[in-house]
């Protein structure tokens, strides 16, 4: 079992900046891809950024030239540093992670995790 436990959300005004942290624990082998998802009140779960394990990323167009993530490997976190926030960035924001975790006699077993979520308004 991986749990992902998300930190960093809160109140901010328009124009300001948040960072997000996620970290993973459990009995992880290795995380492939760490990412942000966001849900924003009557939307459907959107993809924010992703990170590769060798730090390749991709973002959603919404807030590319904005949003940064990044990751520590050593430490199975993963950032995500949000500048000039917009009110249409208000949403829970979601982490997730998929890779291998150890499982009965150093077996492997895939893994995908989403941690709890943590709120960010984003105020005018």
């Amino acid at each position: 079992q991986v749990q992902l436990v998300e930190s960093g959300g809160g109140l901010v005004q328009a124009g300001g900046s948040l960072r997000l942290s996620c970290a993973a624990s459990g009995n992880i082998f290795t995380i492939n891809r760490m990412g942000w998802y966001r849900q924003a009140p009557g939307k459907q779960r959107e993809l924010v950024a992703l990170i590769s394990h060798g730090g390749s990323t991709n973002y959603a167009d919404s807030v590319k030239g904005r949003f940064t993530i990044s990751r520590d490997n050593a430490k199975n976190t993963v950032y995500l540093q949000m500048n000039s926030l917009k009110q249409e960035d208000t949403a829970v924001y979601y982490c997730n992670a998929d890779g291998s975790a150890l499982g009965v006699a150093g077996s492997l077993r895939d893994f995908r995790s989403w941690g709890q979520g943590t709120q960010v308004t984003v105020s005018s």
